[in-house]
């Protein structure tokens, strides 16, 4: 569900937090699972399984070599944003044999996370392609990988030729504030989309 009250007994606390679901999609090894674990405040749930020769034509390890497991169903993790936040979080697997369990993933959530990698910055577009159809809000945050170029936010935008009202950002996904920050932004370009969806039209 988009919304919803964590079930946590607080003895302080006058109303519970508003509980939010947010999707971590992008293409394979860009960082998903480890932003998740990065900010999650809980142990993460992860689905991962070790890479085998089985995969490897359908597997691109261009630009990621050193991988050797990937997200096989999706990982789960959870942070409190603020008294009245929480946050669950959905990464979603990156290999397009593993894209049906996405409409599953999907379903009530408030917005997305698009993970991009300015090495396979085309793997980005599938996720963004599927985000625009079904309408859902989503920020593109670019992983500062060590040893890779990087790029103004402008220069990324134009590249994946985003809308103007998309947020693109640079992040470690490594880094709990880094990733926290991201999270925020995906938070508050929801909001702002369901504000503007809600004006009524000019006649």
């Amino acid at each position: 569900m988009a919304f919803g009250r964590s079930d946590r007994r607080r003895r302080s606390a006058a109303v519970e937090p508003v509980t939010l679901k947010i999707l971590v999609a992008g293409g394979f090894g860009v960082g998903k699972t480890t932003l998740v674990g990065a900010v999650s405040e809980i142990k993460p749930l992860r689905t991962e399984e070790r890479l085998t020769e089985a995969g490897r034509p359908v597997d691109d390890l261009d630009g990621v070599e050193a991988k050797t497991t990937t997200t096989v169903a999706m990982d789960f993790g959870r942070i409190t944003v603020n008294e009245e936040l929480v946050l669950y979080l959905f990464g979603t697997p990156g290999q397009d044999r593993f894209w049906f369990l996405w409409d599953e993933l999907a379903r009530g959530a408030l917005g997305a996370v698009v993970l991009a990698d300015t090495r396979r910055l085309a793997d980005s577009f599938a996720a963004i392609d599927y985000f625009e159809r079904r309408g859902l809000p989503f920020t593109v945050a670019v992983n500062c990988f060590d040893g890779a170029d990087r790029y103004p936010p402008q220069a990324v935008r134009d590249a994946l030729d985003l809308d103007p009202q998309v947020p693109v950002m640079l992040c470690d996904a490594r880094l709990k504030d880094s990733a926290r920050d991201v999270l925020i932004s995906v938070v508050e370009h929801a909001m702002r989309t369901s504000a503007r969806r809600r004006e009524p039209a000019v006649p």
